[in-house]
């Protein structure tokens, strides 16, 4: 007896040391009860995961004692997580939420390149777009990108602005919106004016230099600039942006969304105003856009309709300045007059 209670001792010692443990359990759909084959299974900062099998089992074993997040996700389910204790061995029954997962619209690949494509490309990720967008306009966004240089009328980032790409201006830069071209169809250039705080609605850019792979639109012998407008988001939201500025730049942005709703459909918007007084005299701004999106999203397919609207109000500064005038604003007044 005394040798039994030994053994049992010497079986349960490793644990009390050293603290193996082990977190066993099911997952299954929280609605039907249904089993959950294929939902992975974390304990979060750790090495420890598991697959739940066919009948939605999972075991994770050799666990140290210590506070843990166990996490379970599964595709089509809303993850979950639950914070765990771990002194003893757990047993848990883990239900899921189904939700409908909204995928993305499919990009056309004809105009888009990727690593193994043959072409000299950058990307901008909605991260970096967020960073750099203080309400100036698109142009100014892609100014750190290799062989980008930025120009603006007034002098603030806000009113006429371009750039141009390897020493091509964007007359001959191919530019597209979800595929669409937005170059203008007599001059070939494009207007950045007329959609100011355009960057707060898109997703992505890629950015194409040399002769790219998009057919639509102008020729493009410099480069060509592809703009993805936002995805729909699963969550219901609203933010209000305002930013201020030198030469009296004035940005105020409101977006909003509904979020999935329960018959499928799903609504974004944004409103806009920009002013500024600008750099040089008579060269102010007031620029206001309008962003919409609805969307219907089935089990097999996606039904999208995207409105763009914009206006702008700006004074005349296209004609540059005189050298006096970069060297002394005062001196420039007068030399303006006196040519007058």
């Amino acid at each position: 007896m005394f040798k039994k209670i030994i053994l049992q001792s010497l079986l349960i010692l490793p644990s009390l040391l050293f603290g193996q443990f082990q977190i066993q359990g099911k997952i299954s759909d929280k609605n039907t009860n249904e089993s959950l084959e294929g939902a992975s299974i974390q304990l979060l900062g750790t090495s420890v995961y598991a697959i739940s099998d066919k009948d939605g089992s999972f075991l994770l074993e050799k666990i140290a004692r210590n506070n843990y997040t166990l996490r379970v996700s599964y595709l089509g389910y809303s993850p979950f997580e639950q914070e765990i204790k771990l002194t003893e061995n757990k047993s848990l029954e883990i239900q899921l939420l189904a939700r409908v997962v909204l995928g993305e619209e499919v990009i056309v690949s004809a105009i888009r390149v990727s690593e193994t494509s043959a072409a000299t490309y950058s990307e901008l990720t909605k991260k970096d777009i967020q960073e750099k967008n203080s309400g100036k306009d698109l142009p100014f966004l892609l100014n750190t990108s290799p062989s980008v240089v930025v120009t603006s009328d007034a002098g603030a980032g806000v009113g006429y602005t371009n750039f141009s790409i390897r020493g091509t201006d964007v007359s001959r830069i191919n530019v597209t919106i979800n595929g669409i071209p937005m170059n203008d169809s007599e001059s070939h250039s494009v207007y950045f004016v007329d959609l100011p705080d355009l960057a707060t609605s898109l997703d992505n850019i890629q950015i194409q230099r040399g002769v790219g792979t998009s057919s639509n639109g102008a020729a493009a012998f410099g480069a060509s600039v592809n703009l993805q407008t936002k995805h729909l988001d699963q969550d219901p939201y609203a933010k209000l942006q305002s930013y201020i500025g030198s030469y009296n730049t004035l940005r105020n942005s409101l977006s909003f969304g509904t979020g999935l709703l329960k018959n499928k459909l799903a609504f974004d918007a944004r409103l806009s105003k920009i002013s500024s007084n600008g750099y040089i005299d008579r060269s102010s701004a007031e620029l206001k856009s309008l962003y919409f999106s609805g969307g219907y999203y089935g089990k097999n397919d996606i039904l999208k309709f995207t409105l763009l609207s914009g206006t702008e109000e700006t004074y005349q500064a296209w004609y540059g300045i005189p050298k006096v005038r970069l060297n002394n604003d005062q001196d420039g007044m007068i030399d303006l007059a006196a040519d007058n």
